[in-house]
């Protein structure tokens, strides 16, 4: 029993560069079907799992698609081709999803205590869905509005221009939710911590309709709470989320043009995070 609790810490176990086995297990069941090809007469497929590695690898380390050609894990084009298929397929988003199901079953989602906040990153080559970064001398840049549970697993996720306020990405990211979230109720309400960023009449009125109890300070209030704070901190989590984030390079600075690429990028790295909650080890 020992051995075989150790094998599976071992399997699960992120070297840093390649999708460790137990998400690739989770992963492969979801790719589309391989296309034949019309004369039957082109290069044998790289391998499926060669082509994900390599899109992990671009995914933590943030480096080109070209850059792979020196790993020997798999050419950059096979690479970039299968990531745009899968993407377009909506691989990585099926993928976050089931990881949410996965750790919904073993350890149950926390509805009870929901945190949701935004977060900047740099976009140096432009594209869709960026703008103008106010807190970075106006350089183009791009926003992530992010919900979490109340253990920090990301719930919702969506990517727009930096010069977005955080409250206009609201409706977006609660509608953003992959899995059907239950329906709260008196005895088991649904709590939503917001920072001072949402003190706006839209962000209440959002609350009341998707029947949150609403949890936001209002800017001179927020200052006054660092001071005396008494009650457990919950909106800490989803800044922590943010963080975990981060360790993806590809997403702390985004080097694609195209939106729907970004956000393939994001969903895996939601799985990624996601499963890390709901597999053993």
């Amino acid at each position: 029993m020992r051995r075989s609790i150790r094998a599976t810490k071992r399997r699960i176990r992120d070297d840093g560069w390649r999708l460790p086995d137990a998400l690739w297990a989770e992963m492969e069941p979801l790719l589309p079907p391989r296309p034949k090809h019309p004369l039957g007469c082109h290069n044998p497929r790289v391998p499926d799992r060669a082509a994900m590695d390599a899109i992990f690898f671009v995914l933590r380390t943030g480096c080109q698609w070209n850059a792979l050609r020196e790993t020997k894990l798999c050419s950059s084009s096979s690479a970039h081709r299968r990531f745009q298929e899968w993407a377009k397929a909506g691989v990585f988003e099926a993928f976050w999803r089931k990881g949410l199901l996965a750790y919904d079953g073993l350890r149950g989602i926390d509805w009870s205590w929901l945190a949701l906040d935004g977060a900047m990153g740099k976009a140096p080559l432009g594209g869709g869905k960026t703008g103008s970064n106010p807190t970075d001398r106006g350089k183009r840049g791009v926003k992530r509005s992010v919900l979490t549970d109340g253990r920090g697993v990301p719930l919702g996720a969506v990517v727009e221009g930096a010069n977005r306020n955080d409250h206009k990405l609201m409706r977006q990211t609660l509608q953003a939710i992959p899995v059907k979230r239950p329906k709260p109720t008196r005895r088991q309400p649904q709590h939503l911590c917001l920072d001072k960023g949402f003190d706006y009449d839209e962000p209440r009125a959002l609350a009341a309709e998707f029947g949150f109890t609403l949890h936001l300070r209002t800017r001179g209030e927020e200052v006054r709470a660092r001071r005396h704070a008494r009650a457990k901190a919950r909106r800490w989590v989803v800044e922590r989320t943010h963080s975990w984030l981060n360790r993806f390079r590809s997403i702390l600075i985004r080097w694609t043009r195209k939106p729907a690429n970004d956000l393939a990028l994001l969903h895996l790295a939601c799985g990624i995070i996601t499963w890390r909650h709901a597999l053993p080890g």
